[in-house]
């Protein structure tokens, strides 16, 4: 095992600096270097911003260089940390998983220093860099076989004063949803761990799979809100505009609102994201493709609800999520 994690440079310099997260080597992978920005005027908010947790998600780390293009024309106090790719070897092979072991490092926090070069990521970010926030922001976009609007989310909190504070960061990104996702899925999240050691934790999503200039417009909209509302920039917060509308929402949805393919299949999308639909109503029309003769499955609505989630178009395994419903949030 060679050398612990650190960073390269010293983040207390004053204005603008620049250097590695060093991620020590392992059998499986000699060691990493992650690209690290800082921008630190002094007293106020300590923020770290992520992006490209997943390798496939890649609005985020393209955000995450518009964002230190301006940054550094803030005015105002504190302390921004942008790690722009959070998983090099991801990004580089267009996956969600890195492909040296396999492993999903939004499930692996917070890490092994003997782990695998997965883990060993997650241990240089717990180790270092989280340590010195006390908000953060993880920057996904939802994934290439969904249709999901721009959100901002974050997980059920046991403490109730983090869990209003959270939400209220949650719906100062201003996106058309902000969204409290209560699944069974978050064993060894990002998130978790951060909310756990008390921080403010949100994850904004935007889906899609495709990366587009108006895409990337509403999302740097978003964090500049978010910036804003932190007191780390001065300005006016707006909402961005999403297929011709200006709105937000804060929902809530729980793991019986993502409803699962009866059969393996191709899935026709009935509606489209942030459609309001009653129970009964078409979300889509599973195609199973093993006989000719296998009738094709209508998926209807369980409720009244908002449709958050749709698959697009793809071909899916019995059991698999193919839509996300949600309810205005009740605290």
């Amino acid at each position: 095992m060679s050398e612990a994690p650190h960073l390269t440079f010293d983040l207390v310099s004053p204005g603008v600096s620049m250097g590695h997260l060093f991620v020590p080597g392992g059998a499986d992978c000699g060691e990493l270097s992650l690209p690290v920005f800082s921008l630190n005027k002094g007293e106020g908010p300590r923020l770290l911003v992520t992006r490209g947790n997943h390798g496939n998600e890649l609005e985020g780390p393209l955000v995450a260089r518009q964002l230190i293009e301006w940054l550094p024309e803030a005015p105002t106090g504190g302390r921004v940390i942008v790690l722009p790719v959070l998983n090099p070897l991801a990004v580089e092979a267009w996956s969600r998983n890195t492909p040296l072991d396999g492993l999903n490092l939004n499930r692996v926090f917070p890490g092994r220093a003997d782990g695998s070069v997965t883990e060993r990521i997650g241990d240089a970010v717990s180790r270092v860099l989280l340590a010195m926030a006390d908000t953060v922001f993880d920057l996904h976009s939802f994934g290439p076989t969904w249709d999901f609007p721009p959100a901002a989310t974050t997980h059920p909190i046991a403490d109730r004063d983090l869990m209003a504070r959270t939400v209220r960061m949650a719906e100062a990104f201003k996106l058309p949803l902000a969204l409290v996702w209560d699944c069974n899925d978050t064993a060894g999240m990002f998130d978790i761990l951060a909310q756990n050691q008390g921080k403010v934790f949100v994850c904004a999503e935007f889906g899609g799979g495709t990366v587009g200039a108006d895409n990337l417009a509403i999302y740097e909209a978003g964090v500049r809100n978010e910036l804003i509302a932190l007191g780390l920039l001065e300005g006016q917060a707006e909402y961005p505009t999403f297929r011709q509308e200006k709105s937000g929402q804060t929902l809530e949805t729980h793991p019986s609102d993502e409803l699962k393919s009866p059969a393996p299949g191709i899935f026709e999308p009935g509606c489209s994201v942030l459609d309001e639909v009653k129970q009964g109503d078409l979300l889509g029309i599973l195609h199973p493709m093993e006989s000719l003769s296998s009738e094709s499955i209508d998926i209807r609505a369980p409720g009244r609800s908002l449709v958050v989630a749709i698959r697009s178009g793809a071909h899916v395994e019995m059991n698999e999520g193919i839509a996300i419903v949600a309810r205005p949030l009740k605290i």
